[in-house]
Protein backbone atom coordinates (compact mmCIF):
# COMPACT_ATOMS: atom_id res chain seq x y z
CA UNK A 1 0.00 0.00 0.00
CA UNK A 2 1.26 3.50 -0.82
CA UNK A 3 1.39 5.85 2.13
CA UNK A 4 2.86 8.90 3.78
CA UNK A 5 6.61 8.94 4.40
CA UNK A 6 6.89 12.07 6.53
CA UNK A 7 5.75 15.65 7.00
CA UNK A 8 6.40 17.67 3.87
CA UNK A 9 5.35 21.00 5.33
CA UNK A 10 3.42 22.79 8.03
CA UNK A 11 1.33 25.70 6.81
CA UNK A 12 -0.41 28.38 8.85
CA UNK A 13 -1.72 31.93 8.58
CA UNK A 14 -0.03 34.84 10.32
CA UNK A 15 -0.91 38.47 10.98
CA UNK A 16 2.73 39.57 10.58
CA UNK A 17 4.43 36.94 8.44
CA UNK A 18 7.95 38.38 8.49
CA UNK A 19 7.98 39.01 12.25
CA UNK A 20 6.66 35.51 12.99
CA UNK A 21 9.22 33.90 10.67
CA UNK A 22 12.03 35.91 12.30
CA UNK A 23 10.86 34.84 15.78
CA UNK A 24 10.93 31.15 14.81
CA UNK A 25 14.40 31.50 13.26
CA UNK A 26 15.82 33.46 16.22
CA UNK A 27 14.40 31.43 19.09
CA UNK A 28 13.91 27.93 17.67
CA UNK A 29 16.31 27.73 14.73
CA UNK A 30 13.52 26.81 12.29
CA UNK A 31 14.32 27.93 8.74
CA UNK A 32 11.77 29.33 6.32
CA UNK A 33 14.16 29.31 3.35
CA UNK A 34 13.07 27.91 -0.02
CA UNK A 35 13.71 24.20 -0.01
CA UNK A 36 12.69 24.02 3.61
CA UNK A 37 14.25 22.87 6.81
CA UNK A 38 15.64 19.38 7.21
CA UNK A 39 14.60 17.81 10.45
CA UNK A 40 16.41 15.07 12.30
CA UNK A 41 15.04 11.58 11.82
CA UNK A 42 12.78 10.26 14.52
CA UNK A 43 9.17 9.85 15.54
CA UNK A 44 6.46 12.34 14.64
CA UNK A 45 3.20 12.05 16.57
CA UNK A 46 -0.10 12.90 14.91
CA UNK A 47 -3.09 13.17 17.21
CA UNK A 48 -6.54 14.73 17.15
CA UNK A 49 -8.04 16.34 20.24
CA UNK A 50 -11.65 17.16 21.05
CA UNK A 51 -12.49 20.86 20.85
CA UNK A 52 -13.08 20.96 24.62
CA UNK A 53 -9.85 19.12 25.54
CA UNK A 54 -7.79 21.24 27.93
CA UNK A 55 -4.41 19.99 26.66
CA UNK A 56 -4.02 23.17 24.61
CA UNK A 57 -6.17 26.33 24.26
CA UNK A 58 -9.68 25.73 22.93
CA UNK A 59 -9.46 28.83 20.72
CA UNK A 60 -6.58 27.27 18.73
CA UNK A 61 -7.09 24.57 16.13
CA UNK A 62 -3.48 23.44 16.00
CA UNK A 63 -0.35 23.10 18.08
CA UNK A 64 2.99 22.05 16.69
CA UNK A 65 5.34 19.87 18.71
CA UNK A 66 9.07 20.30 18.09
CA UNK A 67 11.48 17.53 19.10
CA UNK A 68 14.47 19.11 20.91
CA UNK A 69 17.85 17.74 21.97
CA UNK A 70 18.29 19.59 25.29
CA UNK A 71 15.10 20.98 26.82
CA UNK A 72 16.90 22.47 29.83
CA UNK A 73 19.31 24.48 27.69
CA UNK A 74 16.55 25.61 25.30
CA UNK A 75 14.34 26.61 28.23
CA UNK A 76 17.16 28.75 29.67
CA UNK A 77 17.79 30.30 26.25
CA UNK A 78 14.10 31.15 25.78
CA UNK A 79 13.72 32.56 29.29
CA UNK A 80 16.82 34.72 28.75
CA UNK A 81 14.96 36.17 25.74
CA UNK A 82 11.94 36.91 28.00
CA UNK A 83 9.83 34.11 26.49
CA UNK A 84 7.60 32.46 29.06
CA UNK A 85 8.15 28.70 29.22
CA UNK A 86 5.42 26.63 30.83
CA UNK A 87 6.20 23.23 32.32
CA UNK A 88 4.07 20.82 34.33
CA UNK A 89 5.39 17.77 36.13
CA UNK A 90 2.47 15.65 34.88
CA UNK A 91 3.51 16.33 31.24
CA UNK A 92 6.79 14.48 31.79
CA UNK A 93 6.92 10.71 31.72
CA UNK A 94 8.14 7.59 29.98
CA UNK A 95 8.37 9.20 26.55
CA UNK A 96 10.23 12.31 27.72
CA UNK A 97 10.03 15.85 29.03
CA UNK A 98 7.76 18.60 27.72
CA UNK A 99 7.45 22.38 27.83
CA UNK A 100 5.13 24.85 26.16
CA UNK A 101 5.71 28.29 24.72
CA UNK A 102 3.59 30.62 22.60
CA UNK A 103 4.76 32.48 19.52
CA UNK A 104 4.14 36.24 19.23
CA UNK A 105 0.68 35.58 17.74
CA UNK A 106 -0.34 33.33 20.65
CA UNK A 107 0.03 29.99 18.86
CA UNK A 108 1.03 27.19 21.25
CA UNK A 109 4.31 25.38 20.55
CA UNK A 110 5.14 22.24 22.46
CA UNK A 111 8.78 21.31 23.01
CA UNK A 112 9.60 17.64 23.55
CA UNK A 113 12.88 16.12 24.67
CA UNK A 114 12.53 12.36 24.05
CA UNK A 115 13.44 10.05 26.91
CA UNK A 116 16.46 7.77 26.65
CA UNK A 117 14.09 4.87 26.00
CA UNK A 118 12.63 6.68 22.97
CA UNK A 119 16.10 7.74 21.79
CA UNK A 120 17.32 4.14 22.00
CA UNK A 121 14.24 2.78 20.24
CA UNK A 122 14.51 5.21 17.30
CA UNK A 123 18.29 5.47 17.26
CA UNK A 124 18.29 9.18 18.09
Amino acid sequence: MAGVTGIGGFFFRANDIEALKAWHVTHLGVSFEPGGWSQAAGPTQMAAFAFDDAYFPEDRKWMINFRVDDLGALKAQLEAADIMVETKKDWDGVIGRFARIHDPEGNPIELWEPSQMVRDHYGL
